[in-house]
């Protein structure tokens, strides 16, 4: 009996523990979004009601940046009209603190209602936008979350305008009701976009997955090929990588405007408006683009830098590491297209010497390394100065060249046995799939070294300084050169019969 009881009472005893230290078990979060299509408004109602009695005030918070967008933004800017009232309707007394933090005494039966209003009237990847037939909702400007509780399921339901058709995101939507999505944490929430309205989609499968475009401006998508071309792209990276690390995947694309942007199971991207290209470099610019953010995927969403991961959306998540993993993903859109069959050598070369045009005739190169670039990343990201190219440099330009020195370097180190592909596979599979966390620059280093069979130090010395770079020591052995009257990367006229063979590893 006394053991019993002992064993009862370290039961409960647990299960309190349990209680206090997961929240989510006890309090629910249920978003409704309405529009206001002529004052492009979202009009936002959170319910919130907990099952169980708590003291100290509720505290609400909201980003103040998107991931992959490295800029405060500070979406509390948008919002308006912020309003609480208790379940009978009777209002309650907030108070604001700081930028994005909103203090809200908590009644007495755990239900509260809060409602705002979101300003989104903007055309940028990482902002909402509500227009007359459309809306694009980027969540981080536009749902709360509990102050450090980030991690607690989420649920939102849309009120469609009448004759809105479609609402595309990477969640996939209640079976009950196609307007109801959860999520099981708010990293998800924040990392899923949605476009609502009148649109062009289209969903089809693909070795296993399901995809989904959806095209605000769906101009000439059929006739080119897209979603044939997307699919190469998708088979390009899942060899490159050995694996997919999601069930389904949305492509929204949205009319005229700039910028892409990543998340785990789809990509936000404003277009030029038309998939009718003037020229065949235009097109292949674009799929490009379009390779970039899904390899993303791998490179950033899954291979992060430590300081990525977990996300704090109150401050910068500042590393020395983002050359990895912006500048790599520049490099590797080249290497899927060419992977895919998509894009010639030749026509892979001038992708990859288009980066290298906008740094390497600048002064900026001989004042900031591509480490600190990463560093600096916050301050420069949209606030470029005349005076840029002569003080810095940006890791999108300069991290694509370093990726091919690398992949060289690794090549001929390990007589071509290993390549960049295998650190970035053994990045995902390490850190991501194993150790469930992001790498440190250490890590990262001693990840090259490992699978070139000894450390990668003269490219280290060349992210870490503004040492000028000896292109030619590792560019010859491949059968490259650097043409500096117009700063392209070629093909040697005569290569000799070992640089066509790394050319041929390289698949160049």
């Amino acid at each position: 009996m006394k053991k019993r009881l002992t064993n009862f009472f370290t039961i409960t005893l647990c299960l309190m523990m349990m209680a206090c230290s997961n929240p989510k078990g006890y309090y629910s979060m249920d978003y409704t979004v309405s529009f206001d299509t002529i004052g492009h408004y979202l009009l936002v109602e959170l319910n919130y009601s907990s099952e169980q009695v708590e003291s100290g005030d509720l505290v609400l918070n909201m980003p103040r940046w998107a991931p992959g967008y490295y800029e405060i933004l500070d979406f509390a800017k948008h919002l308006t009209d912020f309003k609480v009232t208790d379940s009978k309707g009777n209002p309650i007394e907030w108070a604001k603190e700081g930028l994005n933090h909103w203090r809200i005494p908590r009644p007495a039966d755990g239900q509260l209602r809060v409602s705002y209003r979101v300003y989104a009237n903007q055309r940028d990847v990482a902002s909402s936008r509500v227009e007359k037939e459309v809306a694009f909702v980027a969540p981080c400007g536009v749902f709360m979350h509990v102050d450090g509780e980030q991690t607690h399921p989420v649920n939102v339901r849309f009120n469609l305008p009448q004759g809105w058709q479609h609402i595309s995101t990477g969640l996939r939507p209640q079976k009950e009701d196609s307007c109801l999505f959860s999520a099981p944490d708010f990293d998800v929430l924040y990392d899923s976009p949605f476009l609502l309205g009148n649109f062009y989609t289209k969903q089809f499968s693909h070795e296993g997955h399901d995809y989904e475009f959806a095209l605000e401006t769906p101009d000439g998508a059929e006739e080119i090929g897209l979603a044939d071309d997307f699919k190469r792209i998708v088979s390009a990276a899942t060899q490159l990588m050995g694996d997919v690390p999601y069930d389904n995947y949305c492509l929204i694309h949205m009319g005229e405007g700039g910028g892409g942007l990543e998340h785990q199971n789809s990509q936000a991207c404003y277009t030029d408006g038309t998939y009718r290209f003037e020229t065949r470099k235009a097109h292949v610019k674009f799929l490009a683009f379009v390779a970039h953010e899904y390899f993303h995927l791998y490179n950033v969403k899954c291979i992060r830098p430590a300081e990525l991961w977990p996300l704090n959306y109150d401050r910068e998540a500042i590393t020395p590491m983002l050359w990895v993993s912006e500048g790599l993903t520049c490099y590797y859109e080249f290497r899927l297209l060419r992977n895919a069959g998509i894009a010639t050598p030749d026509e892979a070369l001038e992708l990859l010497s288009t980066y290298f045009s906008l740094y390497a005739p600048y002064k900026g190169q001989h004042h900031q390394s591509l480490r600190q670039c990463s560093y600096d990343i916050w301050m420069n990201f949209m606030n470029p100065d005349e005076n840029g190219k002569d003080v810095r440099i940006n890791y999108y330009f300069k991290g694509p060249i370093i990726g091919l020195l690398m992949d060289i370097d690794i090549r001929r180190k390990s007589g071509h046995k290993q390549s960049l592909d295998d650190v970035m596979r053994l990045l995902y599979n390490r850190y991501y799939k194993e150790l469930k966390r992001g790498f440190t620059e250490e890590e990262f280093w001693q990840a090259c070294a490992e699978v070139a069979g000894q450390p990668l130090t003269e490219v280290r010395r060349l992210v870490d300084t503004t040492d000028d770079i000896p292109y030619a020591s590792y560019l010859d052995d491949a059968g490259l050169r650097v043409d500096t009257t117009d700063w392209s990367i070629r093909q040697v006229e005569a290569p000799s019969a070992e640089q066509l063979e790394f050319l041929k590893k390289m698949n160049l």
